[in-house]
């Protein structure tokens, strides 16, 4: 199989889809690599490195994307990229098509087979492809809230953590997935006071039992989530229905009844956000402000920490690229009904039932198309 590598050219997003070791053992396999000059280079990969694995360095994005049968991309595609969508072409990916009408029909239009990193499951029905991500964005959400508490950044001037004699900052996290036990690591660690709020009492338990009642819980309702944003200095939003649009939990006038100078990170914003005033900003454009309050609402976040986020990715999506390689995608979906769930278009038709009903549209089941 060719598979094409190309630059990522969202805004500020330095991550690539595949490594130099990723290369080696796909070329050791068969198969042909051609990676986008200089592709791999804000992660710390250079064109060498690849070259020496096996791969074909390509200096043109279209070339890389005309000549493959499988294109791996770490961002969902942007405007620019969609004259490269053709029928029968797989692409591998985030995707994020629930709150994106245009990107989707844009793939349906053009028959591509659109596999989505962030609905893949595994055995335990949890999100392998999403979760490293997760990770990241949760544990810097604290880092970005922290320094936008900063006088300079609009904040409060408040340090997270306070010093002997001066409170910390209260933290408020809503939402106890992947991206709110991450970012209440790190909180807890700065010694900020902590409070999540999530729906799932069970989770709540469990997450009382992690922190050994170092951290706060609230069961999610109007008035709990009303009473913890009204008291925080800084909001984290982690609400996650995976594929689907994240449901409004923090209200427009939750958020005018915030502190002057405190924080909104929405990390759910890839997925239109958890916080009615959230819109999607860039690293090159990262804040606004809405009543007084920061919002920082970058839709790639782990972009920032290309490096890390780059392995932490592709150690999780590599094994799934060998499978469509070695395979096909269509045998490989097949295969594996986790994997399948990954599958968000498929000739012309929607077929992730999240993204069929955030859009109001028709969606059949992956397993209908696949056979």
């Amino acid at each position: 199989m060719i598979i094409g590598v190309p630059k990522e050219i969202k805004d500020n997003e330095a991550r690539v889809g595949v490594t130099p070791a990723g290369v080696r053992a796909l070329t050791e396999a068969g198969h042909k690599v051609l990676v986008e000059t200089h592709a791999g280079e804000l992660s710390g990969f250079n064109d060498d490195a690849y070259q020496a694995a096996g791969a074909e360095i390509v200096g043109d994005a279209g070339y890389a994307w005309g000549k493959a049968e499988t294109v791996v991309k770490v961002k969902e595609p942007i405007e620019s990229e969609y004259r490269y969508f053709r029928d029968g072409l797989v692409l591998f990916t985030y995707l994020h098509l629930a709150p994106v009408p245009d990107l989707t029909n844009k793939l349906l239009e053009s028959k591509v087979i659109g596999i989505a990193y962030e609905t893949v499951r595994d055995r335990n029905s949890a999100l392998p492809l999403l979760t490293p991500m997760s990770e990241v964005a949760g544990r810097m959400s604290v880092q970005v809230g922290a320094a936008y508490l900063e006088k300079e950044h609009g904040g409060r001037g408040i340090l997270l953590g306070g010093v002997p004699g001066v409170p910390p900052a209260h933290v408020t996290i809503i939402g106890g997935g992947i991206v709110g036990t991450n970012a209440a690591k790190i909180a807890l660690g700065f010694g900020a006071k902590v409070t999540l709020v999530d729906v799932n009492l069970n989770r709540l338990r469990e997450l009382d039992d992690l922190f050994g009642g170092r951290l706060y819980t609230l069961a999610s309702n109007s008035y709990n989530v009303s009473q913890a944003t009204r008291e925080a200095d800084l909001v984290i939003g982690g609400v996650l229905i995976p594929g689907a649009t994240a449901p409004k939990i923090v209200t427009r006038a939750m958020v005018s009844q915030m502190k002057k100078g405190a924080v909104i990170v929405d990390v759910a914003i890839d997925q239109g956000g958890c916080v009615e005033t959230a819109r999607p900003t860039s690293h090159s454009n990262p804040s606004y402000t809405v009543d007084g309050v920061v919002h920082y609402c970058v839709t790639n976040m782990p972009g920032a920490v290309p490096h890390t986020s780059t392995l932490a990715l592709t150690n999780s999506t590599f094994p799934y690229l060998m499978r469509i390689a070695n395979l096909g995608a269509r045998e490989a979906l097949k295969r594996d009904t986790g994997f399948a769930e990954g599958l968000n278009t498929y000739a012309g038709k929607i077929t992730y039932r999240g993204v069929g009903e955030s859009q109001h549209r028709e969606w059949i089941a992956a397993s209908a198309v696949l056979g």
